[in-house]
């Protein structure tokens, strides 16, 4: 299952989101940069659980080295494709919840959870001599709390069958857990980290993220936050919606509502519409026009539904200007 989109817009910029991505690219181009001495680095600044658990390999390594690890090994990873499903995953969900807690507090939220994660990975492999890198477990830690902050969010999902690909939106809750149960399924069936993947750090992550968010829910916005949010507010309403229709039976026409902000509706703008079809959902591109108002209809001939001549109704979409 490959995530999409979810259907939550975020209210403001997501700033610390934006920040920890660009800082795990930038870890990825200085870890490409180490040509030969990459497993020297690797072993250095990931987290190797031996380390910690055998003293003869600790003395190898200096004080400072063994506290920076718990925090480099979540900026490392083991490849382009690693480093992408992370960022993919961490874009899709950190921006909503970066939302909800504000900046500080997210970023607080995150680094706490790869701790979490990583000391979930050093308990449950403790003789381990092999590096663990990687963004999952802090990423797992934004999944357990958009669970808890979105759970009836809808998230778009690629699930390719047979090189088929099936785009089907699932409700947040079912996505999560279904992902939580495989990571479980999987870290019951390995010893800790099998093939480079270490499952219990991903548990951990999430677990914590759960509890962690409710504790963070309970704490007071700081005023830093207020000030960053007036600043960060969206202009434009997401890229691709995902688009509920409507219909009379005998009605050719189907019907739904786009949303875009007052300024694309005054300059115009291009939009993806993801509208649920069958167990499918079909994606549309929609030009919307300079200077529309509240209430104007969009026709986009022939989307609608398939006549027994063969020939299809249109979609109509109805255009809502959101303050």
């Amino acid at each position: 299952m490959i995530p999409i989109r979810d259907s939550h817009r975020s209210r403001n910029y997501p700033v610390v989101n934006t920040l920890i991505i660009s800082t795990n690219v930038l870890f990825f181009l200085i870890q490409a940069a180490q040509g030969p001495g990459l497993d020297r680095f690797i072993y250095t600044y990931g987290l190797v659980p031996a380390r910690y658990s055998v003293p003869e390999i600790a003395g190898y390594f200096a004080s400072w080295q063994q506290v920076a690890s718990f925090l480099t090994f979540m900026f490392l990873h083991g490849g382009f494709w690693h480093l992408l499903g992370n960022m993919w995953s961490l874009y899709i969900f950190g921006d909503n919840v970066e939302d909800r807690l504000g900046p500080v507090r997210y970023l607080a939220f995150y680094l706490l959870c790869g701790w979490a994660s990583g000391l979930s990975h050093l308990l449950t492999n403790f003789y381990s001599e092999i590096p663990t890198i990687g963004a999952s477990g802090a990423i797992a830690g934004v999944m357990g709390a958009y669970l808890i902050l979105f759970p009836s969010s809808k998230v778009l999902t690629l699930i390719p069958i047979f090189f088929i690909p099936y785009f089907v939106e699932l409700p947040a809750f079912l996505f999560l857990g279904l992902w939580f149960l495989l990571q479980f399924i999987s870290a019951a069936g390995s010893r800790g980290e099998a093939g480079g993947i270490a499952w219990w750090a991903h548990i951990g992550g999430f677990v914590f993220g759960i509890i962690l968010v409710k504790l963070f829910s309970m704490t007071p916005e700081l005023g830093m936050t207020r000030k960053i949010r007036a600043v960060t507010s969206r202009e434009k309403t997401p890229r691709l919606q995902v688009i509920r229709t409507f219909s009379s039976a005998d009605d050719p026409d189907i019907y739904g509502n786009i949303s875009v902000t007052p300024q694309e509706a005054e300059f115009g703008t291009r939009k993806l519409v993801n509208i649920p079809w069958g167990i499918q959902s079909r994606i549309f591109r929609v030009n919307v026009p300079p200077g529309v108002g509240q209430g104007t209809r969009l026709r986009l001939a022939g989307m609608g539904k398939r006549l027994a001549q063969g020939a299809r109704g249109d979609l109509f979409l109805t255009v809502l200007i959101q303050e």
